[in-house]
């Protein structure tokens, strides 16, 4: 059976893009809601979940449309495949229910847990090199834990000179307003029309 799960995140925002995609993949069934990503109570999909059998496939939008974060999704996908039920995402090309599907979600997964290292070394590359110039890191006055780590990254990708800011606001999901605010709170000198450095084409 294909059943399909669609979500938005506000009572303001409308399903039918994804109901109409849905309904054009087939989909019997179609669970659907009106829920944040990050909040952990979604009843419609808790009871997408449990009636589901083995020979099921879940259809989906978007893959953000069914975890709330990166580990939720992976989770969900793993409890999905123990139960012999298929996941696929119409935006995405991810497909579950072949080989070569399980193997591009994989691939997926993967880049995504290295993509995270890479951040947590940078997050650690930043402070350290915060208390070399005699500043200890964490926490400062009038930014949150979260937002903190975020200006960390920040710093240390702008210090670093690979990526224009335009791009690094788009690689922290934060607007260049929040970029060059985050900035001014770590004290880096923020230098006009600034371009990431060339790529020798000889390395």
């Amino acid at each position: 059976m294909n059943i399909g799960y669609a979500r938005v995140s506000t009572r303001d925002q409308n399903l039918e893009l994804q109901l109409d995609a849905l309904t054009k993949a087939g989909c019997e069934t179609i669970y659907q809601e009106k829920v944040s990503g990050a909040s952990a109570s979604r009843p419609e999909l808790e009871r997408l979940l449990s009636r589901l059998r083995p020979g099921d496939t879940v259809t989906i939008y978007k893959l953000d449309r069914l975890g709330r974060s990166l580990k939720h999704l992976l989770q969900v996908v793993g409890d999905l495949q123990q139960l012999g039920v298929g996941l696929v995402s119409l935006t995405d090309a991810i497909n579950t229910t072949s080989a070569q599907g399980r193997l591009v979600f994989n691939l997926f997964a993967s880049l995504a847990e290295f993509e995270r290292e890479l951040i947590r070394e940078r997050t650690h590359a930043g402070l350290a090199a915060a208390r070399a110039r005699g500043r200890v890191g964490g926490r400062q006055r009038g930014l949150s834990e979260e937002a903190e780590r975020t200006a960390i990254i920040a710093e240390t990708l702008y210090r670093e000179q690979q990526l224009g800011v335009n791009e690094i606001a788009q690689r922290l999901h934060i607007s260049k307003v929040t970029l060059y605010k985050y900035l001014r709170h770590r004290q880096v000198v923020i230098h006009a029309h600034r371009k990431p450095a060339p790529v020798n084409p000889s390395v």
